[in-house]
């Protein structure tokens, strides 16, 4: 099975900032969710941005004035947020997210998993551990941000195909196989290159998580005030210690 690391080195690391509208445009999105719901440094001022990715999450966290630890495994997307977090207040980790807990010293008062990152873990099991790791390890009223598309109901036949983004140099399709506890996405992008059509593809698995059943877990865990909300697939979620 073809991991989400490898996934990403083959091909999404190069298209990721362009398929969210390039790397402003990313940002910009999460300065206008977390000023949306509020979200600013009260006590500790210290974030965690779980599978931080090229900074969409950790810049403007960075910006409202956290102190932040940013997870990732992926060289070329740390890479870039090296490049763009200027003088920001920002700690790069190359690492499985899983581990965060071995990389922070004070409790967090906000940690983040956004943009599908949950659906990337191996297991629901892992999902749950880290649910219990993120509660643990949160300071009393913190906050534990997730969103991600909700994957449990199937697409049949045509509508497994999908058009992701596309231009005069790049066209990214993808073609969704689904299985009872995971769906395996096959990404294919063609890039024009010396007057021709490059391909790259490969796949990788994402969980079918629910979003009652992510409210469920976190329940489980021991969150007691959690906030849920869905907009066409996609699932917001805010969890208070």
């Amino acid at each position: 099975m073809t991991k989400v690391t490898e996934h990403y080195d083959r091909v999404l690391a190069d298209v990721y900032s362009w398929m969210f509208g390039g790397f402003t445009s990313g940002v910009e999105k999460n300065r206008k969710f977390f000023k949306q719901h509020q979200i600013c440094p009260m006590n500790s001022k210290i974030a965690v941005d779980l599978g931080a990715g090229c900074g969409f999450q950790s810049i403007p966290l960075a910006e409202i004035g956290f102190s932040v630890t940013a997870i990732d495994l992926n060289q070329k997307l740390l890479q870039e947020l090296k490049e763009n977090f200027g003088h920001a207040e920002i700690k790069i980790i190359e690492d499985d997210l899983i581990n965060f807990d071995r990389h922070i010293s004070n409790q967090p008062e906000l940690i983040v998993c956004m943009t599908d990152t949950i659906l990337h873990l191996e297991s629901t099991d892992k999902v749950t551990s880290l649910f219990e790791k993120v509660l643990n390890l949160l300071e009393n009223k913190g906050k534990f941000i997730i969103t991600f598309r909700d994957l449990s109901s199937e697409l049949t036949d045509l509508n497994r195909f999908l058009t992701v983004k596309s231009d005069a140099e790049t066209i990214f399709t993808c073609f969704l196989e689904y299985e009872p506890d995971t769906v395996k996405i096959h990404d294919l992008v063609y890039r024009w290159k010396n007057d021709a059509w490059q391909l790259r593809k490969s796949f990788y698995r994402k969980l079918r998580l629910s979003q009652k059943w992510v409210e469920e877990r976190l329940q489980d865990s021991g969150f007691q005030q959690i906030n849920s909300q869905c907009d066409r697939g996609m699932v917001t979620i805010i969890a208070i210690k």
